[in-house]
């Protein structure tokens, strides 16, 4: 990422939001608090009602220099001291005194929240020693004013992660500004693939500057090794299909809501050839406007390709 993006990002995201995220137990409180952590903001569960006005009390309208930044915070009936008039009032309280504040409430169909709390072997927090069912509906109850105030209900029973990312960003009218990190890596083969590759490119077809004894003790980020390896009839051709290949995958890696992304450039022995590729790599994507992580796993080893 230039210094130009970079920049911008930051003024983007300076901006003062406090949202909070309430619902049914199992409706997907964790995955929203992740999803609105992964695009800004400050992340906090389980706050005690008791603790929500001092937290939020330097967001209030005052004289004073007042914070940037975003802050979500998540709370429902399993949090201390829970209860919907406590919730409303200080609701009431905090916005009275100017902070902007935005509730979220987390809904979903009665069987498939049975249906997740079997599959997850977990107990309703209000079911202890009865049927998941009456948990649900003791809880729907309790919380009804609260999701009668709530600015955004989302029904989370059918929702895929991206749809649900979707709609939650659309109904704060959040600018969704993910950004996918790739690193490029490259790595001998006889040492092993790297574990955290997502997609691996083998380009041992390439000509080998090991056998060249002036090329052997270099490596690929050496300007002889790359023009050596240039000169290979079938490089440019590879190389422009390889960025091809994975120009279109990045913007649907990022909808996945998939915030890193590792490939990995294989030789025989991590030392020349996939240096250079992957070096070529991380310098077209960087062009391309991506932010890029370049990291060579086998240089150092002792052994040459």
């Amino acid at each position: 990422m230039n210094d130009h993006v970079a920049v911008t990002e930051q003024s983007t995201n300076d901006i003062r939001r406090v949202v909070l995220v309430t619902g049914l137990s199992g409706a997907g409180r964790t995955t929203c608090l992740k999803t609105l952590e992964d695009i800004g903001f400050e992340a906090v569960d389980n706050l005690p009602l008791s603790l929500m006005p001092a937290l939020l009390a330097p967001f209030a309208t005052t004289d004073v220099p007042q914070p940037t930044g975003k802050i979500a915070i998540g709370a429902d009936t399993r949090t201390r001291d829970f209860d919907a008039e406590t919730f409303l009032a200080n609701l009431d309280q905090l916005r009275g005194n100017g902070v902007s504040i935005s509730v979220v409430f987390l809904d979903c169909d009665t069987d498939v929240l049975i249906r997740r709390f079997t599959e997850t072997r977990r107990r309703h927090p209000l079911a202890k020693d009865r049927p998941v069912a009456d948990g649900i509906r003791i809880e729907r109850r309790l919380l009804a004013p609260v999701r009668e105030r709530a600015d955004i209900v989302i029904d989370s029973s059918h929702l895929s992660l991206p749809d649900f990312r979707q709609v939650l960003t659309g109904g704060l009218d959040i600018a969704d500004a993910r950004i996918l990190t790739v690193t490029v890596t490259s790595f001998g083969f006889r040492n092993g693939l790297p574990r955290e590759a997502d997609m691996v490119f083998d380009v041992r077809f390439l000509s080998n500057p090991h056998y060249d004894e002036a090329l052997r003790p270099l490596d690929g980020r050496d300007q002889s090794v790359a023009d050596f390896i240039r000169k290979d009839p079938g490089f440019g051709d590879y190389f422009n299909r390889l960025t091809a290949f994975i120009e279109p995958l990045l913007p649907r890696f990022t909808e996945e809501g998939k915030s890193y992304l590792t490939v990995a450039i294989g030789c025989t022995g991590g030392r020349h050839r996939s240096v250079f590729v992957a070096t070529d790599l991380a310098e077209w994507l960087r062009k391309s406007g991506h932010t890029v992580t370049l990291r060579h796993r086998d240089l150092d080893k002792a052994a040459a390709d």
